[in-house]
């Protein structure tokens, strides 16, 4: 019987990165232990501070933050920075899951923990 994908196929660099993934993975997961309750808010990372959305997703964090919910993003800006900035007004934990992208490879200001 063939496989599409034999392990032999596989390159050696390939190989070592499946356990890299799954090393992210884990470190992701341990980092994140514990934080609950919490609330994923994500969207445009193109809205300005002076967008109406960007006040209303401030607010609905602050609210959230206030109640004991930590609130989690995508760390970037826009949409995602609000919900950031009501959770520290709050006092409430602000995570920002960021990722490297070519554009935005740092996390906004209002995160504690990326």
């Amino acid at each position: 019987m063939a496989y599409e994908y034999e392990i032999n196929e596989l390159a050696k660099g390939e190989s070592w990165r499946m356990f890299r993934i799954i090393g992210e993975f884990v470190k992701g997961f341990d980092k994140l232990s514990g934080i609950e309750p919490a609330v994923t808010i994500y969207g445009s990372a193109r809205l300005g501070a002076d967008d109406e959305l960007y006040a209303q997703t401030e607010e609905i964090a602050y609210g959230l933050g206030q109640v004991g919910f930590s609130i989690v993003t995508g760390g970037g800006p826009g949409v995602m920075e609000a919900a950031n900035k009501g959770a520290q007004r709050a006092g409430a934990t602000s995570i920002g899951l960021n990722i490297l992208l070519p554009e935005e490879q740092v996390a906004n200001v209002y995160t504690t923990m990326s």
